[in-house]
This record gives C-alpha cells, sequence and structure tokens, in this order.
C-alpha cells in the first residue's frame, strides 16, 4: 500500500479542511465549523466520525478531552505530500522579490542579509539564508598591500564576488616590492583555488617547486597563516519578532526555548540541510516539520527550505522557520521562487 492510499477520499477532504482550518484560526477544530466553513455536503455527524478515524489513525489529536482536534505532524507530514497545492505567486509579489533583491547586487553578503529580511517580511515568519558553502568561492585576485613596516593588508578577491580584506602583523618586515613580487606568485598559483584551501595548496606543491618559488611559497605561507582560522558567518537570520507573535509562542518555555534554537546558528544550518536533503533529486522546496527537527532543533517548529544555485551548482540554502501552523502553500512558492531569484542573481554577479 503506498503511503497516499492510507486514507479515502473522504478522510483526505476532513485532513484537508482541518489543516486549512488551524493554521488559519489556529483553533482546534470542530465537526460544525469544517461543514459550514467549507459547505461540505455531509452532516456534522458524518465528519465527527470521519474525524475520531483520523485520531485513531494519528494524523488528528485532541488537545483537551470534548475540544476540536488538531493535525499531529503525521497529519501535517500527509497533508504536505499528498494534499497541499502550492499557492503562487502574484505578479506584483514576484515584481517586489526581483526588485528588493536586485538593489543589493553590489555585494554578496548585503545580497544574503536582504534576501533573508526580505523572507521574513514576505511570509511573516523567520528568514533564513545559509552563506555559500567556503569551498564554493575561488580566488580571482590576491594582493598583499604595505600599510606600515611590520603591517600589510591582504585583499582575496573571489568568484562569488566577495572582497575580504585583513590586516596582519608581519613577523618581520617585508619590503614593498617583495610583498608585490608575492602577490604576483600567489596570483599565478592560487587563482582558482577554494578560498578555503590556499595554505593547503601552497604546502602540497611545495617540492614541485625550485628553490625560487619555494622561497616566495615559504614567505607567503608566513603571511597567509597570520589570516583568522574562523569561517565567515554561516547564516543570515530576520524575523525573530515575528516568530515570537505567533500564538503558539505565548508561553514563555516555548519562547524561550526557540529563541535559544536562533542563536545557535551551525544547529539552523544543520535545519536547513536536512530539509534539502529530503529534496536532493529536485529543485524544489522541502519541509521539516515538528518531531523531524526534534533532534537538531525545536519540536514545535517547521522549517520550509530550498537550495539557492550558482552557474548550477548548489552552493546554499536558504528558508523559513515558523511554528508547525505554517501556510505551507504560500511558503513553498515564496522560497522556491526566492531561491530561484537569487541563484540568477548570483549567476550575474558571477558571471
Amino acid at each position: 500500500m503506498s503511503p497516499e492510499s492510507q486514507l479515502n477520499d473522504r478522510e483526505k477532504l476532513i485532513l484537508r479542511a482541518v489543516v486549512h482550518s488551524y493554521i488559519t484560526t489556529a483553533e482546534p477544530v470542530g465537526s460544525r465549523t469544517i461543514v459550514k466553513r467549507f459547505q461540505l455536503d455531509l452532516s456534522p455527524a458524518t465528519v465527527r466520525n470521519t474525524m475520531a478515524d483520523l485520531e485513531e489513525t494519528g494524523f488528528l489529536k485532541q488537545l483537551h478531552t470534548s475540544s476540536g482536534r488538531v493535525p499531529t505532524d503525521l497529519g501535517y507530514r500527509y497533508y504536505v505530500d499528498y494534499l497541499m497545492r502550492v499557492q503562487e505567486l502574484t505578479l506584483s509579489e514576484r515584481q517586489r522579490i526581483e526588485r528588493e533583491l536586485s538593489e543589493k547586487l553590489n555585494d554578496v553578503d548585503d545580497l544574503m542579509r536582504q534576501t533573508s529580511h526580505l523572507l521574513a517580511l514576505v511570509t511573516h515568519q523567520t528568514g533564513i539564508v545559509e552563506a555559500p558553502a567556503p569551498e564554493s568561492a575561488e580566488v580571482r585576485r590576491i594582493d598583499l598591500i604595505p600599510v606600515s613596516d611590520n603591517r600589510a593588508a591582504v585583499l582575496i578577491a573571489d568568484s562569488l564576488g566577495r572582497v575580504r580584506t585583513t590586516l596582519v602583523a608581519l613577523e618581520e618586515p617585508i619590503p614593498a616590492m617583495e610583498l608585490t613580487r608575492l602577490s604576483g606568485f600567489l596570483n599565478d598559483e592560487l587563482a582558482g583555488i577554494p578560498t578555503s584551501g590556499l595554505t593547503m595548496s601552497l604546502r602540497a606543491h611545495m617540492q614541485e617547486w625550485l628553490y625560487e618559488q619555494r622561497r616566495l611559497a615559504e614567505q607567503a605561507l608566513r603571511v597567509l597563516d597570520l589570516l583568522p582560522a574562523g569561517r565567515p558567518e554561516p547564516l543570515f537570520l530576520e524575523g525573530t519578532a515575528q516568530l515570537m507573535e505567533q500564538p503558539e509562542f505565548n508561553d514563555m518555555a516555548k519562547a524561550r526555548e526557540v529563541l535559544g534554537l536562533l542563536d545557535e546558528r551551525e544547529r539552523l544550518v544543520e535545519l536547513l540541510r536536512a530539509g534539502v536533503t529530503r529534496a536532493e533529486s529536485g529543485a524544489h522546496s522541502s519541509v521539516v516539520i515538528g518531531l523531524e527537527a526534534a533532534e537538531m532543533g525545536h519540536e514545535d517548529i517547521s522549517v520550509v527550505t530550498s537550495p539557492y544555485r550558482v552557474q548550477g551548482k548548489a552552493v546554499g540554502r536558504l528558508g523559513v522557520l515558523g511554528p508547525r501552523r505554517m501556510p505551507y502553500p504560500r511558503l513553498t512558492s515564496v522560497v522556491d521562487y526566492t531561491a530561484a531569484m537569487l541563484s540568477r542573481l548570483l549567476d550575474r554577479l558571477t558571471g
């Protein structure tokens, strides 16, 4: 039996109606509400019996005795996988996303930051954008610039359009002419190498070079080893206030837990990657719901996530984080379109 055939047509109809109603109101859903709101040609008793069957099979649950029902994680998962109809964005929404992202095209980090801000603004949830993986950026140019006798600026421009400038204190003075020679050597040897593997590449080729090249490589290593080892900001996040406005987080204990999660950036990156892993075979968004995210985050949240690409290769992920009671049909459309738009802009920036 396929997962989709677990439910008959009436059960699918009632489950979809309960999910839609609960997403909108955040209130447990009763049989009379379903019949009236969705104008079903069914009696409240028939709907109530169907809801009882869905509760018995784990798709719905009652929060309190004699209250209405709410979807379980299993119910949300079935809805997202088999019942949901993606809500297309309007032309004005698509134009807004394109316009606001295009304004930040001069700097990759500003573009990522604006993307997370825009996701939060459009969805009223928390917008998250993972920074491009370090190994996805290649060296375009390296310059060593003298600042004083014992200080130099190391400028590295990468294939994603970023320019990083770091001031380093030299162990011993290096004449300006020698820094120029070192810059030329590094550009000859490291152009096209991932920015995360510069010193590794130099060390790997050390034995292949003649004396003068080896001398330059050793001197360059002494400078590059002075660069900070930490990786850049792993992600950009906006919209914490929107998340805290959701009724699910009126409970202070739950609010503190989810705020703690938002402070742990590496765990959030794992959540984004978990969602994309579910959809590795395609380019569309995926959803991590409740307990599916419990090991990496918090069981009261869900994440809608999608990869973004540079020249066809996935280099990072973006998404929205909110309560399980999220409008998934709209959010999947927003996340998919934003990921596609970000991919096109990055292609333009790096082309």
